[in-house]
């Protein structure tokens, strides 16, 4: 396929011994999206509302991480040994290097909260401010939803179940979204890999993904911790933790909002966004 014929193929990015399919748009100061986890996401996926909007004035930079979407997947993509946060923060790091960029923004959302925190903690001049939105990375019980996301087998009936999950507006979760997310999620490869990250018993994967209460608390980046009040996949107590443990962290959480707060609230979001990253614009150009 190429970009034309499916809009979540961007372009081949060189990342160590494989290549990343990553959305590179716009230009300006740099920010990188990171995806979440679920079943059938992309990065495309998962920032369809925020590419164009948040490029409009800056470049966006999102790939999909190593196990999703349109990124070379291994020959035995049904190990569970591939699918490491050190590889995932590796990438992240060689998407980086590739594109010549030095230091970006960056937003993770759920799983991709998780890296971006990994990613700050380990690379810090990387990241210039973070943005953790409905983010694991901190130890919770694993939610009944969370569980029915990382234990997701492919029919159009369980994506539509999920979808439900997913949003607090059941309104957005129309047969015409279930179908594509279907659709995506049993593309050649997609459910190996996917089935291989998260299996069970799957509390052992939401405490592979806390980074070190000591380590957060030594952040020194700017922070926006984002959460939907009704999420039913990540519990909003992982936000109101990390805003605590994170010493120049604001938090926002959003009423009536699922785990979808990029999709739900897609508008005030990226509003939400764009003036926290014009603060650091302002502070660069002084």
């Amino acid at each position: 396929m190429t970009q034309s014929s499916n809009p979540e193929i961007g372009k081949r990015v060189r990342t160590g011994a494989f290549f990343s399919n990553v959305h590179d748009q716009g230009s300006g100061p740099p920010v990188m999206l990171l995806h979440g986890s679920g079943a059938g996401v992309s990065a495309w996926a998962n920032w369809r509302l925020l590419l164009p909007v948040l490029s409009k004035g800056r470049r966006v930079v999102a790939p999909d991480l190593f196990g999703f979407g349109y990124t070379d997947r291994p020959a035995d993509a049904g190990n569970n040994a591939h699918y490491r946060m050190d590889a995932w923060v590796q990438q992240a790091v060689d998407v980086l290097d590739a594109l010549g960029l030095e230091q970006a923004d960056v937003v993770g959302n759920s799983f991709g909260g998780a890296l971006a925190l990994a990613l700050a903690i380990a690379h810090p001049t990387r990241v210039r401010r973070l943005v953790l939105m409905g983010s694991v990375g901190v130890p919770f019980e694993i939610t009944p939803g969370l569980e029915a996301a990382w234990g997701y087998t492919p029919s159009l009936e369980n994506m539509r179940r999920l979808l439900d999950v997913f949003a607090f507006d059941r309104s957005r979760v129309t047969d015409e979204l279930a179908q594509l997310r279907y659709q995506a999620s049993i593309q050649p490869g997609f459910q190996e890999s996917f089935g291989a990250m998260f299996p069970a018993p799957r509390q052992r994967w939401v405490d592979a993904m806390v980074s070190p209460e000591h380590a957060i608390r030594a952040l020194p980046h700017h922070t926006l911790v984002v959460h939907g009040r009704e999420d039913a996949v990540i519990p909003v107590a992982t936000s109101l933790a990390l805003a605590q443990h994170i010493p120049r962290s604001q938090l926002h959480v959003f009423g009536q909002c699922g785990h979808w707060t990029q999709i739900e609230h897609a508008a005030r979001f990226a509003q939400l966004l764009e003036n926290f990253f014009a603060e650091a614009d302002a502070s660069a150009a002084a």
